[in-house]
């Protein structure tokens, strides 16, 4: 009984990268396999896969006829993409000119003091990323926090604490 446990826990991994592997594939089907797909590509495997899984790089690399380097050249080159796993909570901390007269240092000082991480660093069990922007728009409300599509306003260090314990209640 207890090899049977061994063998299906080591299946579990196997299987799960069978069905990443199923899934890319499906996303390369849609697509003729011209280097102007790039881009798209990249933007819907990021979207499934929550990042650019490096495996998932070389493929679109061996699709689009395009030397892996072109792929992970405009992987790294965009800010929206990512190449490691992020927190399913993105915190963004805004820096602009405003939020940074208004308090922004201590606001995103008070985020990495709550979660331990710092600005591109996604905590260990991916529940948080933290992200600090140039500006969101939002200067009537300076300091803004933002986590997903929700905009916190006039944040002081302590208000962080208070949104952090509750965006595990809202959802």
């Amino acid at each position: 009984m207890a090899n049977s446990s061994v063998a299906q826990g080591a299946q579990a991994p196997l299987e799960k990268e069978m069905a990443r592997q199923q899934r890319l594939d499906e996303i390369l089907s849609s697509y003729q396999g011209n280097e102007e797909e790039l881009i798209p590509i990249l933007q819907q495997v990021q979207q499934v896969f929550g990042y650019l899984p490096e495996p998932a790089m070389k493929k679109i690399a061996k699709f689009l006829k395009l030397p892996e380097s072109t792929i992970f050249g405009v992987g790294t080159f965009y800010a929206q993409f990512k190449l490691v796993p992020s927190g399913r909570n993105i915190i963004r901390v805004c820096r602009g000119t405003a939020c940074h007269v208004r308090g922004a240092t201590g606001i995103l000082g008070e985020v990495e003091k709550q979660l331990g991480i710092k600005p591109g660093e996604s905590t260990s069990d991916l529940e948080y990323a933290l992200e600090a922007i140039a500006c969101f728009g939002s200067c009537a409300l300076a300091p803004v926090m933002v986590i997903g599509n929700n905009v916190y306003g006039r944040m002081t260090p302590a208000k962080v604490k208070e949104v952090l314990a509750n965006v595990g209640a809202e959802r």
